[in-house]
């Protein structure tokens, strides 16, 4: 009786090293199990870097969030209205979120006098977790723990975050704007924070 050949180890290490390399490039996309997932109805792989904006006329809310950062103040995003916002999903492990956090830090620095507020939403991690990179990455703004998944499903019934992270940007009446899903790049996403600031609130 022939045997079948084994696969050759050398191709089944392309092939995990490749499945690694796309989710660090792209983004930790996934249905909760792991499992990389597509955004239904959008068209394309989420987590690809993949940006969508909406005109004023097509935006969706205002969007609603209430949640308490790791350090135990509250948050609410009403009390932003006027101003842009700047929401990311995140978590400590996840490879593109370390990528893209200098990025980030940058841009709410960058711009906070303008009238951008910028806030984390992490949904998978402890506290002890959270802060540790939230320090080692010297992040200037607060991120929700959302272990609960509140702040999560709020976003989930206005713009599809199937990708970890997902950047979403709020204009001055709450409404969403923009998504970039993955890892975003700088450019884009100062143009987007820049376009935004220069709307003038209804």
């Amino acid at each position: 009786m022939r045997r079948r050949p084994a696969r050759p180890r050398a191709v089944l290490a392309l092939l995990t090293a490749g499945t690694a390399l796309a989710l660090v490039l792209g983004g930790c996309a996934d249905d909760g199990r792991g499992t990389p997932q597509d955004v239904v109805d959008q068209g394309y792989q989420s987590g690809d870097g993949s940006t969508t904006t909406w005109p004023a006329a097509d935006r969706l809310g205002p969007l609603e969030i209430t949640g308490t950062d790791y350090e135990g103040t509250t948050h609410d995003l009403a009390q932003w209205r006027g101003d842009v916002v700047l929401l990311n999903t995140w978590y400590a492990a996840c490879p593109p979120c370390r990528a893209e956090a200098p990025d980030l830090a940058a841009v709410a620095t960058d711009y906070a006098d303008q009238g951008l507020h910028v806030l984390g939403i992490n949904s998978r991690d402890a506290a002890g977790a959270a802060q540790a990179f939230q320090r080692q990455l010297e992040v200037p703004y607060p991120s929700l723990d959302d272990t609960g998944g509140g702040a999560i499903a709020a976003l989930q019934g206005v713009v599809p975050v199937n990708a970890v992270p997902t950047t979403v940007l709020l204009d001055r009446e709450g409404r969403v704007a923009a998504r970039v899903l993955g890892l975003v790049e700088p450019s884009t996403l100062r143009s987007l924070v820049e376009e935004l600031l220069a709307e003038e609130a209804a």
